[in-house]
């Protein structure tokens, strides 16, 4: 376990006050490797709130390049980033926030053989990708690796959250909840268009759970939360295991 000196007690000392996260739980982060997909709307509050809360090694993997019209969400890039690969404009703002932790960042589109080993070698997987294709590739190497996967989506005026959990064994995967021969179909940002700050409230739920879960408090497991940006609503609706999910459900 990561000890703390005294300069991290200082930087951590609002985390160790709460009793329920304390020097233990702050050690815990330190000693953590989470894996972030996506450096975009959602990666960006979720890479800087967990490099802000001393998730000791972070992983940042995104193959595009920072764009104007991401400016207008993804707050981990600026106007210097124009051009320039967004896993690094990610982990240089990370960097700068908390020297004291390791940041990788990673400029590829990950998939097969590759994407099984980064999720094998992490403790937490943050699915922050923008379509179906990926989440589905993302939840089937959590699974197979039995990492927690916390995912999120935002789209228009409506974000969704979920935490999913494969050593826990009544515990549901994207797949149940989202089938991939389904007739669900992407709603890419560029076609419909996203409120900027839905995506900081998404992307900061999903940092909340990846804390809770790292320090060793209970995630929300099986639940799907919905938020409505236009009323101001937020739903949570349970999401049973699927038994016969081709995922996650037992072999027959």
């Amino acid at each position: 376990m990561t000890e703390l000196n005294d300069t991290a007690l200082l930087r951590y000392s609002r985390h160790i006050l709460l009793p329920e996260i304390d020097i233990a739980g702050q050690e815990r982060l330190l000693a953590s490797r989470a894996l972030i997909i996506g450096a975009g709307g959602l990666g960006s509050p979720v890479a800087l709130y967990l490099a802000s809360a001393g998730v000791g090694h972070l992983t940042i993997v995104d193959d595009d390049v920072v764009e104007l019209t991401n400016l207008q969400r993804q707050i981990a890039h600026d106007t210097a980033s124009l051009g320039h690969g967004k896993a690094e404009s990610a982990a240089k703002r990370m960097r700068a926030m908390n020297p004291d932790i390791a940041v990788t960042p990673v400029a590829e589109r990950l998939e097969g053989a590759r994407l099984a080993e980064l999720v094998a070698a992490h403790d937490l997987v943050l699915d922050c990708s923008d379509n179906f294709a990926t989440r589905h590739a993302v939840n089937k190497a959590a699974v197979s690796a039995r990492a927690p996967l916390v995912s999120g989506a935002a789209v228009r005026f409506s974000g969704q959250l979920a935490v999913f959990d494969s050593r826990v064994p009544a515990s549901p995967c994207y797949h149940c909840l989202f089938p991939e021969e389904g007739e669900a179909t992407d709603g890419p940002c560029a076609t419909f268009g996203v409120l900027s700050p839905l995506v900081g409230v998404i992307g900061s739920l999903q940092a909340v759970e990846a804390v809770k879960l790292l320090s060793g408090l209970k995630p929300a497991l099986g639940r799907l939360t919905l938020y409505d940006a236009l009323t101001g609503d937020f739903r949570s609706l349970r999401v049973p295991r699927d038994p016969g999910c081709p995922v996650c459900g037992e072999p027959h």
